[in-house]
């Protein structure tokens, strides 16, 4: 049998889905990092549904139907998805993968990201990143590395990126089909930010390297940058 699909959730029926008590994915044994990289990839989007589809043996059919139906379709449908559905994705996830930890211990979402979807069902990666004309590289989702900033209080998701790639002289070869970003994190103890404010666009225009931009003076098409 095909398996079942539910699209992802928009507009008025986002908010009344998953809006309210006993909404979204519920916390377990240090599993934050993993349900809020599954709400976010999920819940609202369906740019990566290709993951819940791929055809088998290119990928782990175990791995992809409790990802598809024990996780997705239930937050689609309900807004809602049991720790136990979790942990069972958890518990195979320390099968297959090279760390024993999954089920207990708080990860960073860039090595659960890495291991599903490269290890385990076996996507290319989303992302070609190039710092300072250097050999380009592949990656599944980018993380804002960037020192304390006093001017920015509460920042948007426009900014860090902005800032980030910046400090990072970093360029994107290429429009991604997917760009995951990870805010910057440090831990229970501190935070950079008390808060961020979701950018509902991101204009990666001048993020792109060799891109025809426009001369902030003459309006003609720029011949030099300055960072």
């Amino acid at each position: 049998e095909s398996p079942e699909s539910f699209p992802p959730l928009r507009n008025e029926a986002a908010v009344r889905v998953l809006q309210g008590r006993m909404k979204g994915i519920q916390g377990h044994c240090n599993s934050c990092y993993m349900d809020a990289a599954l709400f976010s990839l999920f819940s609202c989007t369906s740019v990566l549904d290709s993951m819940l589809f791929m055809p088998f043996p290119l990928c782990d059919r175990n791995v992809q139907g409790i990802l598809r139906d024990e996780i997705v379709n239930p937050l689609r449908r309900t807004g809602f998805v049991r720790a136990s559905s979790v942990m069972h994705l958890r518990e195979q996830l320390t099968d297959k993968g090279q760390c024993s930890s999954f089920t207990n211990a708080e990860k960073d979402p860039e090595e659960f990201l890495n291991l599903i979807m490269q290890q385990i069902l076996g996507i290319e990666p989303l992302l070609k990143l190039q710092s300072g004309g250097q050999k380009e590289q592949e990656c599944y989702c980018y993380q804002i590395f960037m020192d304390k900033q006093e001017d920015l209080v509460v920042p948007d998701v426009q900014q860090l990126v902005e800032r980030s790639f910046l400090s990072s002289d970093l360029k994107l070869v290429e429009i991604p089909s997917c760009f995951i970003i990870q805010m910057p994190r440090f831990g229970k103890e501190y935070k950079m930010f008390s808060k961020i404010i979701p950018s509902l666009e991101l204009d990666i225009t001048d993020l792109l390297l060799d891109s025809p931009r426009e001369c902030c003076l003459c309006g003609d098409v720029a011949t030099l940058e300055c960072s």
